[in-house]
């Protein structure tokens, strides 16, 4: 006799692991960030500019950001326990979650002195901050993109929010170099251009701050995901021979990972073992389905007509 999927013999893992992939992601950020960090603090004092100052401490958080993206996604990969049967992967939504408070908490910092900045008078920016400033923008923006990719492509909020840290560092250097510019083409009476455009760079910090903490407080809450369609889910069911209607279908994040629970209707007289069998059988086409699935509760009802959907 066949034996349902559940019992079946587990296939391998598509390698690499998203979690591993994540991680790989996140330690290359650090390490170009710590980088940068220097390059631009070091121009930001010596050429007299806070907006280059401001940039520096931005992507300083960005270290940090993706020590605290490399730790969640690190603890997503221990398996499922008594204490935690469902595994670690809220971890990563947590990750997620505290990379965009940090991005909005980095966002005000920047605000309050850049205002401190506007009410007190200094030098003139030096020509070769813009220099600087051109090859930052550059590397982080290339760096955003491929993080950003890792991120579609293994589903991961925290990779993502990672790599909108790295975008919004380099908007605070785009915005940077045209303050900066500013400054320098205007002369005396424009040398807190460049602090103006720390204050904006702030600002869309702030703005990808609050996009990005959204979707991990969803997750946070357990809300249905979008990035995994119900009815979608119900249709692979269905495509199962003796299932005759789907009820109460949820569907739950965990980090890269998701769980379905469902009611399926079938045939009222059909033996518990056959129930059991079919069961299984909705969880293979389900997980078939969707690969990211990692678990699927399925309980079993006497379709009914009056019942049915």
């Amino acid at each position: 006799m066949e034996l349902p999927p559940e019992h079946a013999t587990p296939q391998a893992q598509p390698s690499p692991n998203p979690a591993e992939r994540g991680m790989r992601a996140a330690m290359t950020g650090l390490g170009i960030n710590a980088a940068l960090v220097v390059i631009k603090l070091t121009a930001g004092i010596l050429g007299h500019t806070y907006a280059l100052v401001a940039d520096a401490i931005e992507s300083s958080a960005d270290i940090f950001s993706s020590l605290i993206v490399w730790g969640g996604l690190r603890i997503t990969t221990r398996p499922p326990d008594e204490d935690y049967p469902y595994g670690y992967g809220k971890a990563e939504t947590l990750a997620a979650a505290v990379v965009s408070l940090m991005l909005i908490g980095a966002a005000l910092g920047i605000a309050i002195a850049a205002v401190g900045e506007i009410v007190t008078p200094h030098h003139t920016p030096a020509p070769f901050t813009l220099v600087v400033i051109a090859v930052v923008v550059v590397v982080k923006e290339i760096l955003s993109r491929k993080v950003l990719e890792v991120g579609q492509e293994t589903g991961s909020t925290a990779v993502k929010a990672d790599a909108w840290h790295h975008r919004s560092d380099a908007l605070t250097s785009a915005a940077a170099f045209i303050g900066i510019g500013v400054a320098l083409w205007g002369g005396p009476g424009w040398e807190s251009a460049d602090d103006w455009a720390a204050l904006v760079a702030a600002a869309i910090i702030a703005i990808n701050g609050l996009l990005l903490l959204r979707p991990a407080i969803r997750d946070l809450m357990d809300r249905m995901p979008e990035g995994l369609p119900a009815e979608q889910i119900a249709a692979a069911a269905r495509s199962v021979a003796g299932v005759q209607a789907i009820e109460k279908l949820r569907v739950r994040r965990l980090g890269t990972e998701y769980f379905v629970d469902l009611h399926v209707q079938a045939e009222p007289t059909l033996p518990l073992r056959d129930a059991h069998i079919l069961s299984g059988k909705v969880k293979g086409a389900i997980r078939s389905e969707f690969p990211h699935v990692a678990g699927v509760l399925v309980h079993m009802e006497p379709f009914e007509k009056s019942m049915g959907s």
